[in-house]
Order: C-alpha cells, then sequence, then structure tokens
C-alpha cells in the first residue's frame, strides 16, 4: 500500500485555528503571538501574557482546541506553550507589555542595541541608552543617556533583556 498523496491528506484550516485560539483567549490576559500548522499537521501554538501563563492554563486551551478540531476528524499533534521571557517579540503586545523594560534590539544592519524601551509609535520603537561620548574640551568621554527611536522595519529581532 502506498502513502497517502498529499492532496489526499486533510490539513487543519490555519485561519480557523487562530480564530478559535484568539476567541478562546479574549477574556484572559493571555493573547497569540505565533501559530504553525505544518504540512504534517504538526500544530505549535505560542501564546504569552502580560502577567505569567502557567502550565494549567496550556492544558486547558490544549483541550478545548482538541474538543473543537476533534482528532478523530482530522489527525494531529499539538503543542500548546508560552512564549517564554527570552523569546523574540513577535506581535506588537509584546512590545507594549515590555514598555519601561530591559530590551535588547538586533538591527537589520548587525548593531546590538540595549536599553530601555520607553514608547512605541505606529511604526518605531524607542529605547533610551547610555553611549559614551565625547564632548568637546573634555579629555575622557563621559556617558550620557540618548533616546533613539528604531523603525520596526530596521529590527531583525527584539526581546526581553534578561539580566542576572
Amino acid at each position: 500500500m502506498q502513502p497517502p498523496n498529499r492532496q489526499d491528506c486533510f490539513m487543519i484550516d490555519k485561519q480557523k485555528l487562530s480564530d478559535f485560539v484568539n476567541e478562546a483567549l479574549a477574556d484572559t490576559d493571555c493573547f497569540l503571538t505565533d501559530l504553525t500548522v505544518s504540512a504534517d499537521n504538526d500544530i505549535v501554538v505560542e501564546i504569552d501574557s502580560d502577567g505569567s501563563i502557567d502550565i494549567d492554563f496550556c492544558s486547558a486551551l490544549s483541550r478545548r482546541i482538541e474538543e473543537a478540531f476533534p482528532r478523530d476528524e482530522e489527525d494531529y499533534t499539538l503543542e500548546v506553550g508560552s512564549a517564554g521571557i527570552t523569546a523574540p517579540f513577535k506581535v506588537r503586545r509584546q512590545w507594549e507589555k515590555n514598555i519601561g523594560n530591559d530590551i535588547e534590539v538586533y538591527t537589520r544592519d548587525g548593531k546590538k542595541l540595549l536599553g530601555c524601551l520607553t514608547r512605541l509609535t505606529d511604526d518605531a520603537a524607542v529605547i533610551e541608552t547610555e553611549q559614551k561620548v565625547r564632548r568637546e574640551g573634555m579629555k575622557r568621554p563621559v556617558l550620557e543617556r540618548l533616546e533613539m527611536e528604531i523603525p520596526f522595519a530596521d529590527i531583525r529581532r527584539a526581546n526581553y533583556d534578561l539580566q542576572f
């Protein structure tokens, strides 16, 4: 017996699943950051929260998904988890929840910037960072706080700056 062709296999509708997860999270402080459905129906749902997420919440969401998308109709694997503190920001709400926190930003031109996320504009993040600046008439550079506006289009990756 030959394996079925990809065309004969059913695929989970990613948009329906995304809509379902967003609806399930609507009355919570949690939100969807990423959802992937592979060609083999391997589903990964990544959520984040304004507070914290525990394993019981992820398990409950997983059960709700399995009830709404029965495995006897379409076979799939399902992984539901939290974005994690070191995960890169994928949606605007992750940026918003980190206003006032230290973040690290990697730009498309290869720079790494560390600073406090002070605010967001429609198309940029504004961070306050310290840089050494040489002032005229001074022998040594001084540390100065600067505010930098970085367009989202110039950001390759950004995440919470975890310091120990």
